[in-house]
């Protein structure tokens, strides 16, 4: 900024100040609407899943952590059935946590047997399909 010297100067930078001030201050206040909407409970929400959606590594961990719970509450709704009985209850919970974590932890392992289990039932039921497309011609 330049030496000022004469009352007309010191008018000038004085509006030159007041107008940057009032331009710093609508910067400012739509920079702080930006900021309470971003912090809405649904903005926040969305920013999440916009996330979780975008992120491939994430997505795969939830995924495989809600197979993991799923298969582990089935085992042990198997296990455990109707029984009031408190070892049979406390063994079943054993079981769906040993599970679970299995699970979870080992992901590929798991994909690798769930698609050998469907290509063998799909090779057995392709084979009962040719054998009864077969039956038929004769």
């Amino acid at each position: 900024m330049q030496k000022i010297n004469t009352e007309r100067n010191l008018m000038e930078a004085i509006i030159e100040l007041e107008n940057k001030r009032a331009y710093d201050g609508q910067i400012l206040k739509e920079h702080l609407l930006c900021t309470y909407e971003s912090f809405k409970p649904v903005n926040l929400m969305r920013s999440v899943i916009k996330d979780v959606a975008s992120s491939g590594e994430l997505r795969d961990n939830l995924l495989n952590t809600g197979v993991g719970l799923a298969a582990g509450y089935i085992s042990r709704k198997l296990f455990v059935g109707t029984s009031h009985s408190p070892v049979k209850k406390l063994l079943g919970n054993a079981l769906m946590f040993g599970i679970s974590n299995f699970i979870s932890k080992n992901p590929e392992t798991i994909k690798s047997l769930g698609s050998q289990f469907f290509n063998m039932l799909k090779n057995k039921l392709g084979d009962r399909f040719n054998k009864a497309s077969g039956d038929e011609d004769n």
